[in-house]
């Protein structure tokens, strides 16, 4: 399952080209009890309600791959075969139109999900004509091949918050009725998934909108597919194993996994420079890989041992992508803080050079011996600069009121930086006046 696939389906959810035969719906309460069934002709509803259908169908295939969006795959029994399967594949062949077939769906969607709220189950039913593409992304005008699927959503619905409305035929501002609304999807899914621009029917491509719950209980019990974690509950539990292998106090495990982040985000960053299509050529972050991830991170050989053993636990054969654990948000922090310890590491020489300076003052230490102590601290602090600026080969400091006369022109074909100096002026060039 890849983005390129993903966008072609959904760029045709608009009123011009979308292409749904049948919407069905079954609305649920919290008690598990069935309030209605319905069914329309998807193109023959009103554009008010039918732009609203296809913003929900949308979100469906809405997120990113591995996290809101994951590739799940039916479990077989002894005899190879999955009854769940088989009932997505009679509900799609039977494009809606079977009432049994639908009525038993909507039953193993409601004995299997998990809601302490009213919902909508919504399926919609599509046929589209796949046409073939050239080497140069091209389409030409010919069927490579009919892809038939459903594509289902669970939204929730509540009601409306409470409120004053105007109310025109009365001419009135008073308590509006409260409307049961729904909303966005929670879940969904797309049966047979769509990869390769073809149909696999050994396929499921599921939506979540929560990636910290994406309830593995649904893919299990009313789609028969083997439960996968999201690229944040991958994260989570990669966390969560690491930590625990490393001992000492919290501090520590933060600052080691923090470590291991860096160079983790750091092969990311490399694989992504290296090849333009990463969705081809993804970085699986298999046993190995962590070994030497761990190593180049200098966590000790013991914890490496322990969190290599974890890991294979954990993720088994299945392992995940590099970039599904890294957390990027903790990647920065990381940085920043290993900014400001250079820069407080800075300060601390410079304050033992200025209190260097102040011995010699009181001391009484001649002039000579007094530059030589500025020269050094100056050569420090252009050090400190030019590793935190290395694109620059020229740093002018400058007071606020000598800005505006600064401009550049080109003398001799050569581009020039001009600073204008009055004659009650001084200036300097890296602490040496006689350059002037």
């Amino acid at each position: 399952m890849i983005n390129r696939d993903i966008l072609e389906l959904k760029k045709r959810f608009k009123k011009g080209d979308c292409t749904f035969t049948k919407v069905s719906g079954c609305y649920v309460n919290s008690e598990k009890e069935t309030l209605l069934k319905f069914q329309e002709t998807f193109l023959n509803l009103p554009d008010d309600e039918l732009f609203k259908y296809l913003e929900i169908a949308k979100k469906a295939l809405s997120g990113k791959i591995g996290n809101n969006l994951l590739e799940l795959n039916f479990s077989l029994n002894e005899d190879f075969q999955n009854e769940r399967q088989q009932l997505l594949m009679m509900l799609t062949k039977s494009g809606l139109k079977e009432e049994a077939i639908l009525s038993h769906f909507y039953e193993s969607v409601i004995d299997a999900y998990e809601c302490p709220e009213n919902y909508l189950i919504l399926v919609f039913h599509d046929a589209y004509d796949v046409m073939t593409k050239t080497s140069d992304n091209r389409k030409v005008d010919e069927s490579e091949e009919v892809y038939e699927y459903i594509l289902c959503t669970i939204c929730p619905v509540s009601l409306s918050k409470a409120g004053l409305g105007y109310f025109d035929q009365e001419k009135k501002i008073k308590s509006r009725i409260r409307d049961w609304v729904v909303g966005l999807p929670s879940i969904g899914f797309t049966f047979p998934g769509f990869i390769d621009r073809g149909s696999d029917v050994d396929t499921v491509m599921y939506y979540t909108k929560d990636t910290k719950e994406p309830h593995a209980e649904f893919m299990e019990h009313a789609l028969g597919c083997f439960p996968k974690q999201t690229a944040t509950n991958q994260l989570e539990t990669f966390e969560s194993l690491v930590k625990s292998a490393v001992t000492g106090d919290d501090m520590t495990s933060d600052e080691v996994f923090a470590e291991i982040q860096e160079n983790l985000n750091t092969m990311v960053v490399s694989h992504k420079e290296t090849y333009e299509d990463t969705d081809e050529a993804p970085i699986i972050l298999s046993k190995e890989k962590v070994k030497n991830l761990l190593v180049e991170s200098g966590v000790p050989e013991e914890i490496t041992v322990k969190i290599e053993a974890s890991y294979e636990k954990q993720f088994g054969e299945e392992a995940p992508l590099a970039e599904n654990l890294v957390d990027t948000k903790l990647v920065k922090k990381h940085a920043q803080k290993k900014k400001e310890e250079r820069l407080m590491t800075q300060i601390k020489e410079l304050e033992s050079k200025l209190e260097e300076v102040e011995k010699v003052a009181e001391s009484g230490t001649d002039d000579d011996v007094m530059d030589e102590i500025y020269e050094t601290a100056d050569v420090s602090a252009a050090s400190d600069d030019s590793q935190e600026s290395p694109k620059y080969d020229v740093i002018l400091q400058v007071k606020p009121e000598k800005l505006h006369t600064i401009k550049t022109e080109m003398i001799n074909g050569q581009r020039c930086i001009i600073v204008p100096i009055d004659d009650n002026e001084q200036a300097t060039i890296n602490g040496i006046e006689d350059l002037l």
